[in-house]
């Protein structure tokens, strides 16, 4: 049997998006709540620590945290190649200053986020689907099965 299993991770990003034609232009932050969904076979062994799993949550975290987490928590987001990437040099202001190659929209983050996620799961795990929320009312999606 097969199931799906989600572990919820936030951090706080501020980004800009140079040439967008409304207030995100400017610099601005989010507490942003990523959904991570995950499927395989449970564990069948009982004399495993992990019986019963797919796989720990802890597992998860430590996959996702180093990779996500870490990199976008405080850090202003700005992509390269524009005069936003001006930001950059000044280090007294901002000490987490990432410049991108992409614009940097949830929409963009989550794909940045999906293949950093799936590079790193066993091979038995799935990545099912991925939620970056930016607001309480909008966020992007990524299914595994529409892809």
């Amino acid at each position: 049997m097969k199931l799906t299993v989600s572990k919820i991770f936030t951090f706080e990003t501020a980004h800009a998006l140079w040439g967008y034609d409304g207030k995100c232009a400017n610099i601005h932050g989010h507490s942003y709540i990523l959904t991570v969904s995950i499927s395989g076979p449970l564990i069948q062994d009982e004399n495993h620590p992990k019986y019963g799993m797919i796989m720990d949550f802890g597992e998860l975290k430590e996959i996702v945290k180093p990779q996500i987490v870490d990199v976008y928590d405080h850090c202003l987001l700005v992509r390269k190649n524009t005069p936003h990437e001006g930001y950059a040099d000044v280090e007294t202001a901002f000490k987490k200053v990432w410049l991108t190659d992409f614009q940097p929209t949830c929409e963009n983050m989550l794909v940045d986020m999906v293949g950093k996620v799936k590079d790193e799961l066993p091979s038995h795990i799935t990545l099912r689907y991925m939620k970056l929320q930016e607001t309480a009312t909008s966020y992007a999606e990524w299914f595994a099965d529409e892809q």
